[in-house]
């Protein structure tokens, strides 16, 4: 009963659901307030703002939420490797290290410090910039060989000569693309029969990265440019010189095997002699042409070129072009031998042995580099507590709860610190009560999961390291080479490790769900360029058209342009996109933040195949297939940026390997197997049939982004839990 006076209350006019839910006959449309409610919750728990979950009892974390902008956390632990806490504009924290296996094997990429046998030093002792407004990461040695030491002159005169051999190497793929008809009649073979020579070539340089890369690791990236560059130089004569097409097929895979260095190993070296803050503009100009292994410029200029062969009647397209190649290689072998040094420097940290242990620390902004450490209560390692992961450790002038960390984090663009996941705020605050100077204790362990075996010495250094540092021990005694010292082709073998555990390390990471998902956009947006190089003769240079080489190496500049802007569009408009959800997540990270870059990847991509396709078989006018050959050019940057990035978020620690699986998928799983048969497809359907199942094929492809953005946190997990990698 109602109190007298009260105010009625509301009166809800639909009955109980067994009534049939029915009002004078009519069926009931409007959602009850609490329904509306649950929606309301079910979308904020969605978007990371709800549905929170107890820690099963082990960890330091409270409680975190299931979903973080549509991204499923894990069950049990709320830091998870490749996560990033960014604390300021300039500052950020990697999570999960503590749950991060250190790597047991050698890398192409030069290690981060992690470990300091010093002691911590404040921030005011570590080297900066000129001007003292950087602090320089990697720190240099005070040796003047250190190649980060060399003159700012040397180093850009490397990456200049390095990036043009990249540049002609990354135009060899398709060099024979707006000739095919030529060097059939040449040969007296089919255009398909020519156009397999292009897979052929990629074949040899994709068992080339797998070959070249651990040899380089082991013995130094001098030797391997070098022998690598006279290999090309004698496959480019060859080819010139074949007397038939068996001759000029063989050639043409010694000529993959020979540039293959020029994928695997500049990024590599690029690391090894620029800092953190110099890297990223020249990165990005050394790279694009190498990792695309198709370069359009390159192609027109020998379009040009080779449209005047007429005058010259005893040339053909067959050997007219590789005789300019092998000229311009002779001279790159010039550059490579006076002005690319070997630029390798042992930077692994090395611990400070004492009576309390080993400790281990790991700078907060290092994401790579990744050392095992081992940390005891006090008094010698104990047996049990051996385990080989990664520790971290804050410095005293950076605690993220002082005052000034804490009005830092509040101004922060990316949110503020009350918007930071609960659960991730908890762990991290736990774990900064104990980084007071002293090696951080194991603070997770999962119950149902064993740790990784402790595979390294007792004194947490990798034994595979050792006669790196006697390398680099000698030359830090030394004083500056001189010149004619520095034209040595060999120092020696830098590392003992196994080269065949090296060579096969790239292919496991194939079980590493987000290295296949990169490997495999990686390999279509990069791929359908090659498919395009390879029919675009047969497009162009028949009816309608009826192009000359010359009009077919022009039609190269529309790809030209749409490669150069995606490449700079990709970038700025993924790091929108990522600042944005990384502020709606409360300043929590995910790389899988990256994957919605896949959705214009997709659209551009798809729709640049089935309109170039259309209007070719159409004939429509020419520029109207050449725009649409641009917009994919467009959209294959875009892809191949996004799985680069994505795959180097997820695992920074095995980026060296990754971009081998990369380049490997790529070369063989696509351009090889593509070249088998669709040229003939082509001649048996039309452009319009072949480019419209491209576009179906690209679209169901990149349909497996979206169970990888819901659930690829708990993948990553997956991955560290299983260790493979470090298994092997």
């Amino acid at each position: 009963m109602s109190r007298p006076g009260a105010p009625k209350r509301h009166q809800d006019v639909h009955p109980p659901p067994e009534t049939g839910g029915e009002v004078s006959g009519q069926p009931c449309r409007s959602v009850p307030a609490t329904s509306r409610v649950g929606t309301v919750k079910r979308w904020k728990s969605f978007l990371g703002n709800g549905g929170s979950v107890r820690e099963g009892g082990h960890g330091d974390v409270g409680e975190h939420a299931k979903w973080s902008l549509g991204v499923l956390n894990d069950k049990r632990v709320a830091e998870v490797p490749g996560s990033v806490l960014l604390l300021s504009s300039t500052r950020q924290r990697p999570l999960g290290l503590h749950l991060q296996p250190a790597r047991t094997s050698s890398s192409s990429l030069p290690p981060q410090p992690g470990l300091d046998s010093l002691g911590h030093a404040s921030i005011d002792s570590k080297k900066r910039t000129a001007n003292g407004e950087i602090i320089l990461n990697p720190q240099p040695d005070d040796s003047l060989n250190d190649p980060l030491n060399w003159p700012i002159w040397r180093r850009n005169t490397a990456l200049l000569s390095l990036g043009w051999h990249c540049l002609v190497g990354g135009g060899m793929t398709p060099i024979l693309a707006a000739g095919f008809k030529n060097v059939a009649e040449t040969y007296h073979v089919s255009i398909p029969q020519v156009a397999l020579t292009t897979g052929l070539f990629m074949m040899g340089l994709g068992m080339g990265s797998v070959l070249t890369s651990p040899t380089a690791i082991l013995y130094g990236k001098r030797p391997v440019y070098l022998v690598g560059t006279l290999v090309f130089l004698a496959g480019a004569v060859w080819c010139s010189e074949s007397p038939s097409y068996a001759s000029l097929v063989i050639a043409r895979i010694v000529m993959g095997l020979s540039i293959s260095p020029c994928e695997s190993l500049p990024s590599a070296t690029i690391a090894e002699i620029f800092f953190l803050h110099e890297r990223a503009y020249r990165g990005k100009k050394l790279s694009t042409p190498s990792e695309r292994s198709d370069n359009p410029e390159f192609r027109v200029e020998m379009g040009i070129s080779v449209n005047h062969q007429q005058l010259r009647p005893s040339f053909t397209y067959a050997n007219l072009t590789p005789r300019i190649v092998a000229i311009v290689v002779a001279f790159n072998f010039v550059l490579l031998f006076l002005f690319v040094p070997e630029t390798f420097w042992d930077r692994t940290p090395r611990p400070k042995i004492s009576d309390r242990g080993i400790p281990s620390r790991l700078f907060p902004d290092e994401l790579d580099g990744l050392a095992p450490s081992s940390s005891s209560g006090g008094g010698a390692l104990q047996p049990e507590k051996k385990r080989k992961h990664v520790e971290w450790a804050e410095d005293k002038d950076e605690q993220p709860h002082s005052a000034h960390d804490r009005q830092d984090l509040e101004s922060s663009p990316v949110g503020s610190s009350s918007k930071v996941p609960e659960g991730v705020r908890t762990a991290v605050d736990k774990g900064d009560q104990n980084l007071q100077g002293r090696s951080v204790s194991r603070p997770y362990q999962e119950p149902s999961e064993k740790s990784p075996p402790f595979l390294t010495s007792p004194s947490g250094l990798d034994t595979s390291a050792l006669s790196s540092f006697f390398y680099t021990d000698a030359l830090k005694n030394q004083p500056p080479l001189k010149f004619r010292k520095t034209l040595k082709p060999w120092n020696g073998r830098l590392r003992k490790d196994n080269w065949f555990r090296v060579a096969l390390r790239p292919l496991i990471l194939f079980a590493y769900p987000a290295v296949l998902w990169s490997a495999l956009v990686y390999s279509l947006a990069v791929g359908w360029l090659i498919v395009l190089s390879e029919t675009v003769a047969s497009v162009y240079q028949h009816n309608p058209y009826n192009f000359t080489p010359l009009g077919t190496g022009l039609v190269y500049l529309s790809p030209s342009i749409g490669g150069i802007l995606g490449t700079v569009v990709a970038g700025k408009v993924s790091d929108i996109i990522v600042r944005f959800m990384t502020k709606k997540n409360g300043g929590l990270y995910e790389p899988e933040f990256r994957l919605v870059m896949a959705i214009p990847v997709a659209v551009c991509t798809s729709l640049g195949l089935m309109g170039f396709g259309w209007s070719a078989d159409a004939g429509d006018k020419w520029i109207v297939p050449t725009v649409f050959f641009g917009v994919i050019s467009f959209g294959c940057s875009l892809g191949s940026t996004t799985a680069i990035t994505f795959c180097v978020d997820s695992y920074r620690q095995y980026a060296g390997e990754a971009l081998v699986t990369l380049n490997f998928s790529k070369n063989i799983f696509h351009g090889l197997v593509f070249s088998l048969f669709i040229n003939r497809w082509l001649d048996a359907q039309g452009p319009k049939s072949v480019f419209l199942s491209l576009g179906v094929i690209q679209l169901a492809c990149l349909a497996f982004t979206i169970p990888l953005y819901i659930f690829g946190k708990r993948m990553r997990m997956w991955t560290v839990r299983k260790n493979l990698m470090e298994r092997f």
